[in-house]
């Protein structure tokens, strides 16, 4: 592992231990060469990923990107960081054993929509106004219908004398 202080590749480790949900291993190094401390965590992935992006262009999957878009829509919500870790890791489990090493944008964007609907209602609509691009107030009205179980958007209430 290379050091993030001088960038040696002469370091060690000293503690190793698995993470609550024993998913993740993290390990505390020491760097032979300038004795800076940093931590790392390894993760079990089961494929390498290619996602193809809405313009067919091909990228290799980013899980940090994944994390950044939904600290994004978390923003300000009450919601515990263990428990975000979580979905990321069910999410990034879900897309790997699916049995594809590539996948559309679209199914990525959907499954992390599906995800953050039984997370936090206002970080779903945050994400859907974002992944769907959201132009005016109908698309919003058209989300909170779905989160409210009604299939239609609601209707004006006509005035009655």
């Amino acid at each position: 592992m290379r050091c993030p202080s001088c960038n040696s590749l002469d370091t060690q480790v000293k503690d190793s231990r698995p993470t609550e949900d024993s998913a993740v291993i993290r390990r505390r190094r020491v760097c032979m060469a300038c004795n800076f401390r940093f931590t790392t965590f390894e993760r079990v992935q089961l494929r390498e990923l290619t996602v193809i992006k809405r313009n067919s262009r091909r990228v290799p999957f980013d899980r940090d990107k994944l994390v950044r878009s939904l600290q994004i829509s978390l923003r300000k919500r009450p919601v515990d960081p263990e428990r975000v870790e979580k979905m990321v890791s069910a999410i990034v489990r879900e897309l790997e054993s699916g049995g594809e090493a590539e996948i559309s944008s679209e199914v990525i964007g959907e499954t992390v929509m599906e995800h953050l609907r039984q997370l936090d209602d206002v970080a779903y609509v945050r994400f859907a106004s974002v992944y769907r691009n959201f132009r005016e107030a109908k698309d919003f009205e058209a989300v909170l219908g779905e989160l409210s179980g009604e299939d239609e958007p609601p209707r004006p209430a006509v005035a009655r004398k």
